[in-house]
């Protein structure tokens, strides 16, 4: 009986040395890896940014352009961009781990990676939960789950304080613009409308069908917004969009109250703990768009 039971206790033993490392990505495939992830090339800025914040940043080797954040990512090679990705370069590295980006990268060029062999995981967070599953997921592979369940812990505890700190907060109607040239806003799908609702903004384009539409300024007009927002600004306050052309409209309510602001680009265009930097910025300026109104 006695060696029985060591001989069970071995098999346990061994089964947990070898056992696979799971997750199911963002398309609902499973991904097995014969043990944590050491070797990970990440395909977008996003998607750094996730995998430092799980505890990965010691296993990640590559990255593509504009991966600014955290700094020391900056400083890893480069395999592109994540339109263009240089397949060769990449293989050459012999990643144990790709992280995708679903709607960003080409599908033929993560095809071809899947082809080659790679193990691939796609990742999109949609959602505020979203993005604390897909911290937990890429620690499970990394092996740091220490690290990244306790940052989507903290992510999660933020966007409930948030929550319950801007319930109930007078309406504002928001024209976020994305972009000036062409002119481009986002619906209530999107994070950042998520954002705009969790502070007590109104999406005056929350329900088009796109996530992220053209429009015209004559669209701007007729929704006539109390409060215009613009992630236009890069880690250095430098500004690479503008809202001054609003300004020519006097009888628009966000610009008769001076509520056009221009916040960080990052913090709040990534789907990363840095959103709720983002989220908090969003907040602070809706509170100020509502004292100016309050003032006319």
């Amino acid at each position: 009986m006695i060696v029985i039971r060591v001989f069970v206790l071995f098999l346990m033993l061994s089964s947990h040395v070898v056992a696979d490392v799971c997750a199911t990505d963002d398309n609902g495939v499973e991904l097995c890896l014969p043990g944590p992830a050491q070797r990970i090339v990440t395909l977008s800025p996003g998607a750094t940014e996730l995998a430092f914040a799980a505890g990965a940043g010691e296993q990640v080797i590559a990255v593509v352009d504009y991966s600014d954040y955290p700094p020391e990512a900056e400083m890893l090679p480069n395999v592109g961009s994540h339109t263009r990705i240089d397949l060769e370069a990449l293989v050459a590295l012999k990643p144990d781990l790709v992280v995708t980006w679903v709607s960003g990268n080409p599908v033929e060029q993560v095809t071809m990676l899947n082809q080659l062999g790679m193990a691939t995981f796609a990742i999109e967070p949609r959602t505020f939960e979203g993005v604390s599953s897909v911290l937990e997921r890429l620690a499970s592979l990394a092996g740091t789950e220490s690290e990244g369940y306790a940052e989507a812990a903290r992510f999660r505890q933020g966007i409930a304080a948030l929550a319950k700190q801007y319930r109930g907060r007078e309406p504002v109607r928001v024209f976020y613009q994305v972009w000036d040239q062409p002119l481009m806003t986002i619906n209530d799908e999107h994070l950042i409308g998520k954002v705009i609702s969790l502070c007590g903004g109104q999406n005056i384009f929350g329900e088009m069908a796109r996530l992220v539409p053209r429009i015209g300024p004559e669209d701007v007009l007729a929704g006539d917004p109390e409060a215009i927002l613009s992630g236009g600004t890069d880690e250095d306050g430098n500004s690479y969009t503008s809202l001054e052309r609003w300004r020519e409209f006097g009888a628009m309510a966000a610009v008769a109250a001076d509520n056009l602001f221009i916040i960080p680009a990052s913090p709040i265009s990534r789907p990363t703990p840095r959103l709720l930097e983002g989220a908090r910025t969003i907040c602070e300026k809706l509170d100020v768009a509502r004292a100016q109104l309050q003032k006319q």
